[in-house]
């Protein structure tokens, strides 16, 4: 059976946990949530995310400083926590190969921690990040649900084995759960500085400071670009839809849109007015070649629609970087 709308829609207040609440995705939700008048409660062990990402909003949620790796710690910050978004991870493909141990630990048994502390809370729905890296680079074009998964990296096994055990509480235990699969997510807050950034966000800052960008492989690799706003608003949908239609199962998320590397890096040097060509790399090792998504399962099921475009979301990003890391075009 389904339930009723809650939270935003009818006022009643519900109690949120924002599983990696100070990084990208998880600060974002978390803004939303306080912006609506919500109850929210954070959970992160800032190894990745920053505490900087919460300034606006860190004196109207609780903020509590764990790991997805302390199962005790996971009983206790489930406590009175309705519902979940489960946003946590070492989100890296090239990370998890230079060191699958730390990526399988926190995304794996994390994410096992976590549903054991709901299910003993009671949750009643927990919304999972998953990755579109699970199809991997199996022929067919636009990526559907229905394909077999095929992940490469480390990272993606262990994505996938996270949305396998959401459905299987689900099935078994009758937690709700409802598994995002995102693509190539982008916008204000990604990280720039690592290694392992994504790429929008280091091209992006790289610019900003006259620095040249380097892509790895040929840039013909075609990219489902889907700006934060997309993912936020995704999430909301999920949560609230009935049971019915989502619990245990998977839904791309995305635009629907294909760009390549080449093309971003073009349409980003034209709105920062940058002059220099990319430098190119060796392919790294995990690396999906191309992805594209099929969205009509999450439109059909909880009328998701992608709310901000790829030209438009490049634009906010530059905005935000150049406004945050106090860098002006090169000229």
């Amino acid at each position: 059976m389904g339930h009723p709308a809650r939270g935003w829609y009818t006022g009643i207040m519900a109690k949120y946990l924002v599983t990696g609440c100070a990084g990208f995705i998880g600060s974002s939700l978390v803004d939303a949530l306080v912006k609506r008048g919500e109850t929210v409660r954070g959970l992160d062990n800032f190894e990745t995310g920053k505490r900087e990402n919460l300034d606006g909003v860190v004196d109207r949620m609780e903020l509590v400083e764990g790991d997805l790796r302390d199962a005790d710690a996971m009983v206790r910050v489930c406590r009175g926590v309705d519902y979940v978004f489960h946003t946590a991870a070492v989100a890296s493909v090239p990370r998890s190969v230079k060191d699958p141990r730390t990526s399988h630990t926190a995304n794996i048994d994390g994410t096992f921690n976590l549903l054991e502390g709901a299910r003993a809370a009671g949750v009643k729905r927990a919304v999972y990040s998953a990755s579109s890296s699970a199809y991997g680079d199996q022929p067919g074009f636009p990526r559907r649900e229905t394909m077999a998964p095929a992940p490469i990296s480390p990272y993606a096994v262990q994505k996938l084995a996270g949305e396998l055990y959401m459905s299987s509480f689900w099935q078994v235990y009758g937690l709700e759960t409802v598994n995002l699969r995102y693509f190539n997510i982008f916008g204000p807050r990604q990280d720039p500085g690592s290694p392992y950034s994504g790429v929008m966000a280091r091209f992006s800052l790289q610019m900003l400071r006259g620095e040249q960008p380097t892509i790895f492989g040929d840039g013909e690799q075609g990219r489902d670009f889907t700006y934060i706003d997309n993912v936020v608003s995704a999430n909301f949908l999920a949560m609230d839809a009935a049971a019915e239609k989502v619990a245990g199962r998977v839904f791309n998320i995305a635009c629907g849109e294909q760009y390549t590397l080449n093309e971003t890096y073009g349409a980003l040097a034209k709105l920062m007015d940058f002059q220099e060509p990319p430098a190119y790399g060796p392919s790294r090792a995990g690396d999906v070649r191309d992805s594209l998504a099929d969205i009509s399962a999450a439109r059909e099921a909880f009328g998701y629609e992608p709310l901000v475009g790829f030209e438009e979301g490049l634009r906010r990003t530059v905005a935000w970087y150049r406004e945050e890391y106090g860098v002006s075009s090169p000229k």
